[in-house]
């Protein structure tokens, strides 16, 4: 059996299409599209420097991962913001990270205890401030190179979609409200219980962990919501 080969404007298109993904995810990520803002697809391929078509397939890229929406006769969204999401997407973490957790201590190699220091090596080395997108990239960093340990791809594959959800709409300045010095704990708490394979206590940091992050989360996101409502200025 043969595979067809795409010719190469069709590749050129894909390659245009990838490159506008990136670009809007970047754009999200950094706050210059932010939740419930519409997203005139003109003007966005004018400022990439390509025509709307490689634009409106990256948008449909992002509306299959929940990020954005297509109304009918009105345009694209950005998908508005939602606590209930969040809470959401912070439960289905702790489930997937728990459940990755044993078969990760189960198969995890020296390679695997390289990769995850560094890790949490580079988390620690990560700016201080409260509300830098660094921060939040090298917390997902020693996330993913624990869960990844597992190899089980599908699970790692959703757990990447929700850090997806939770980064690109929502951003750093709705999620870095915890002090670093006490997510820095929890996180060497995590790794000394992982390396020494006891998956009691490794679970318990782990669940610890989340939880208090998702606490603070939605409690902050509370508190900015209600401040929202009550000022007048």
């Amino acid at each position: 059996m043969t595979t067809k080969k795409n010719s190469p404007e069709q590749q050129e298109d894909a390659n245009l299409a990838q490159k506008a993904y990136k670009s809007i995810r970047k754009m999200l990520f950094h706050g210059e599209i932010v939740p419930g803002q519409k997203i005139p697809y003109r003007d966005l391929s004018k400022k990439l420097g390509m025509s709307p078509t490689p634009v409106i397939q990256a948008l449909k890229w992002l509306e299959f991962q929940g990020l954005v929406r297509q109304e009918p006769n009105r345009g694209c969204y950005v998908e508005p913001f939602s606590l209930d999401e969040v809470s959401q997407v912070y439960d289905l973490r702790q489930v997937l990270e728990l459940n990755l957790l044993p078969e990760a201590l189960m198969r995890m190699n020296e390679e695997d205890e390289t990769a995850l220091k560094k890790a949490l090596d580079d988390h620690l080395k990560a700016d201080r401030a409260s509300f830098l997108n660094e921060r939040l990239l090298r917390d997902m960093e020693f996330h993913l190179a624990l869960a990844s340990i597992a190899r089980w791809h599908v699970h790692l594959r959703i757990l990447k979609n929700l850090y997806d959800l939770l980064y690109l709409k929502y951003r750093g300045n709705y999620l870095s409200a915890r002090p670093a010095e006490i997510v820095d704990r929890e996180h060497e708490v995590i790794l000394k219980a992982v390396l020494a394979r006891d998956i009691t206590k490794a679970r318990d940091a782990l669940a610890f962990h989340l939880t208090n992050v998702k606490k603070e989360v939605i409690d902050n996101l509370e508190r900015m919501i209600t401040e929202k409502k009550t000022t007048n200025f």
